[in-house]
């Protein structure tokens, strides 16, 4: 082929193999020493075969024909001339002959299509795939025609499709990823370049499908397979051999058929020699006995040599002979024999009933990923012995396997080093740098890159109309989901939207709103539709709610039965606090304060297994409290209770405003709104900063029964709620407490004059410096 064509004329001008010994060849030496320490002779024959002779004139010719298929590849071929180095060792020249004749009529067969298939397709597909290089983070949705100048509201971004048919799904995954842009660039330069990754991110954003992308990425005409052999001088210490990928399969075989034809000979002479003495003792001696004693003594001898023989067959370890890409290995949770290798226990240590070593060494993951992509997600649940093997395998490159368990006869046996010549993708949340080995992330740092996963991205059309290609790919890729119409497409937009959390955004979390795909899928193929409609899309979100929306609702339903849930006139000290339970539901939380008298120093005691970031909150609104009032509460005690908080106790610092009024309330013996519920953090100055989850925690008031709800004025844009819940209830964003307590207490004159003295004591910070809300919301 046109791109093999400079590799094919260069075997011409060096001549043979140079480690055939007859011209040495210095371009191949430099080549093969760049295609990897396991294809070098020394590394291929520990057992020095250049002693054999008898075996040149039949490898000059199999070179010479090879070597004018792979061009600069001749020196990789190197290795299968001596398949049965070890065996030579052990006197059997009868071996070589008939296996390397049988090698080159393999190798004849299966070269006749060039190995280098790789390379050929990226010449050829030039015109029609874009070269590594070439690809960027702008992967347009093709097959649909798109408006030039798209409506701002079009949620489908202008594209004209009216079912996911019209979206064309893009081959590889690296052209499927969808939002991670800075991700998908640093994995194509990875690839390249062959770097570790380590990426941390949320889950569900595209970790794993990165890691298998840059795999198909990766160079193929590498692969190598490894065969462990017998060691006659120790048994304890296997021999590794590195061939090029699919010769492992012929040189395994190829001992196969030479220890067929061994024991095939064996037991025709045994079968001579116990027919000799058998009739040496029937006919000549007259003791059938002790013939059939010497005919059992002869055949548990051949038995044994049989064994022997069988015994010297190589282990095939790794076999690439039909891997089309790159090695991709997902060793996410495994186990130190399972990533590192095992040797497995032999019950039978002696007697001629043992498993040879070499038989019972098992490959790791470490070792299958030789020359393509171990990927680890949840990197710190390795435990530290394995992430320092970890470490060295990265480092040199090899690792040899021996017994995990130190009281199994495999402990016993080591191997030589077997290739770990792999790209390494480590992956977690954020809490998985706390716990990985520093040594680990520092090799990664040092030899490749580190990324953070986003969760959301900017909503513009381009991603709406990756976002319906998205759609499509989960359907294609399931198989058995009724395509989606253009209706059903735009709901999905919209749920992608709201589960942002913020305005101008959609979310990165492709695994949960696939789910919201697939079940949609299943409702539409339950029913027998030939299409997923926005119905079916709206039965999804009310099936697919997660286990903290079920439970959220359910206490919602179990407080009205008890009449712990008021939402209607005035109560002195209690406030309708909001919540969030998990990341996508949100609950109604009542904070009830009192005020009694002090038997020593006052204080503030606050119950509800409140976290530390909650205790600081109440600290921070008993500041506010201290400045305002007229009373000397150093002789009293505050009394703030978070009603029926759970077992899980109270995090963040959401709850501020609400336990400021609550505690207002209280002292100044005002009642509150109990239609209305409230959330935002405070600072000391009471400024309402913003939080997380607003639009959760504003459909949990809804469902509530409240009328009115107050939100930091900095989460007004957060604010996606479902249509169902516009009109149940009214949102009124607020930036100071002042105008918190003006809207949630009972208008009295008392209260106003309590809200004026407050707006003229911690007011004048907003006056004077105009202060502004921070943008990045907490957790809660």
């Amino acid at each position: 082929m046109s791109n093999e064509k400079d590799d094919t004329e260069r075997p011409s001008d060096e001549g043979a193999n140079p480690t055939d010994g007859t011209e040495p060849a210095p371009d191949d030496d430099r080549e093969s020493g760049e295609a990897g320490s396991g294809t070098s002779p020394t590394d291929s024959e520990p057992e020095g075969s250049t002693d054999e002779p008898a075996e040149t004139p039949a490898d000059d010719a199999t070179e010479a024909g090879s070597e004018e298929r792979n061009g600069s590849e001749g020196d990789r071929v190197d290795p299968e001339r001596d398949p049965d180095a070890p065996d030579r060792k052990r006197g059997d020249p009868d071996d070589d002959g008939a296996l390397t004749v049988a090698l080159a009529d393999e190798r004849d067969a299966e070269e006749a299509v060039p190995r280098d298939a790789s390379e050929t397709t990226n010449e050829e597909d030039g015109t029609e795939t874009p070269d590594i290089e070439e690809l960027g983070s702008s992967v347009e949705v093709h097959g649909a025609e798109v408006e030039e100048d798209p409506d701002e509201d079009d949620l489908l971004g202008g594209l004209k499709v009216d079912s996911t048919e019209d979206i064309e799904i893009p081959d590889r995954l690296v052209d499927q990823v969808i939002g991670q842009e800075h991700a998908r660039d640093v994995i194509i330069k990875a690839a390249k370049q062959r770097r570790h990754v380590m990426m941390i991110g949320s889950p569900g954003t595209g970790k794993s499908m990165l890691a298998k992308a840059m795999a198909e990425m990766l160079p193929k005409e590498e692969l190598q397979d490894v065969l462990v052999y017998h060691n006659p001088d120790d048994g304890n210490n296997p021999k590794v051999r590195t061939v090029p990928a699919g010769k492992g399969e012929q040189i395994l075989e190829a001992h196969r058929e030479e220890a067929r034809k061994r024991n095939q000979m064996r037991s025709f002479l045994m079968w001579i020699i116990i027919a000799v003495v058998l009739g040496y003792a029937l006919i000549i001696a007259g003791q059938i006995l002790l013939g059939i004693i010497a005919a059992g003594v002869i055949w548990l001898a051949f038995r044994y040599m049989n064994r022997g023989s069988d015994a010297m067959i190589p282990n095939l370890l790794v076999n690439n002979a039909d891997t089309k890409t790159a090695p991709f290995e997902d060793a996410t949770g495994a186990h130190a024999g399972a990533l590192l290798g095992d040797v497995r226990h032999d019950p039978f240590q002696s007697g001629g009933m043992e498993t040879p070593s070499h038989d019972r060494v098992e490959a790791g993951a470490i070792h299958q990923a030789n020359k393509g992509v171990l990927f680890i997600d949840e990197i710190n649940t390795l435990d530290i012995r394995s992430q320092q093997h970890l470490m060295t395998a990265i480092q040199e490159g090899e690792f040899s396997i021996t017994g995990q368990s130190e009281r199994s006869s495999g402990a016993m046996v080591q191997t030589e080093p077997v290739p770990t010549d792999f790209v390494m993708i480590a992956a977690g949340n954020l809490d998985a740098m706390e716990n990985m080995h520093p040594a680990l992330r520092s090799r990664i740092k040092g030899y490749g890159y580190e990324v953070y996963m986003e969760d959301t991205i900017e909503d513009t059309p381009e991603m709406r109309r990756k976002y319906a290609r998205f759609v499509a790919q989960e359907v294609t890729n399931d198989g058995r989901l009724p395509e989606f119409t253009a209706e059903a497409i735009e709901e999905v937009i919209l749920e992608a939207k709201r589960r942002a959390g913020r305005k101008g955004h959609l979310t990165l979390l492709f695994r949960n709103l696939g789910g919201l795909v697939r079940v949609a899928g299943d409702i539409a193929r339950g029913e027998g539709a030939d299409y997923t409609t926005r119905d079916h899309v709206l039965q999804a979100k009310g099936r697919s709610r997660s286990i903290e929306q079920q439970l959220a609702d359910d206490f919602i339903e179990r407080r009205k039965d008890y009449e712990l849930q008021v939402s209607d006139g005035y109560v002195v000290g209690r406030v309708n606090g909001l919540a969030v339970m998990g990341e996508d539901s949100g609950i109604m939380l009542p904070v009830m304060a009192e005020v009694a008298p002090s038997q020593g120093p006052g204080e503030v005691i606050a119950t509800g297994q409140l976290k530390e970031m909650a205790q600081e909150s109440v600290s921070n609104v008993s500041a506010i409290i201290k400045k305002f009032s007229d009373e000397n509460i150093s002789e009293k005690d505050i009394h703030i209770q978070f009603v029926q908080a759970g077992q899980q106790g109270v995090d963040g610092d959401s709850a501020s405003i609400t336990v400021a009024t609550a505690v207002i309330s209280a002292l100044e013996g005002v009642g509150v709104d109990q239609s209305l519920a409230m959330t935002g953090s405070l600072s000391v100055r009471g400024d309402v900063l913003p939080v997380g989850g607003v639009t959760h925690k504003i459909e949990a008031a809804a469902k509530a029964g409240c009328d009115r709800v107050i939100i930091p004025a900095a989460n007004e844009q957060d604010v996606m709620i479902e249509d169902e819940y516009e009109e149940m209830i009214e949102v009124i964003p607020v930036s100071h407490i002042s105008e918190v307590l003006e809207i949630a207490m009972e208008g009295e004159p008392e209260t106003d004059s309590l809200v004026d003295r407050l707006k003229s004591i911690t007011g004048s910070a907003l006056k004077e410096k105009g202060v502004a809300n921070p943008s990045n919301p907490s957790p809660q």
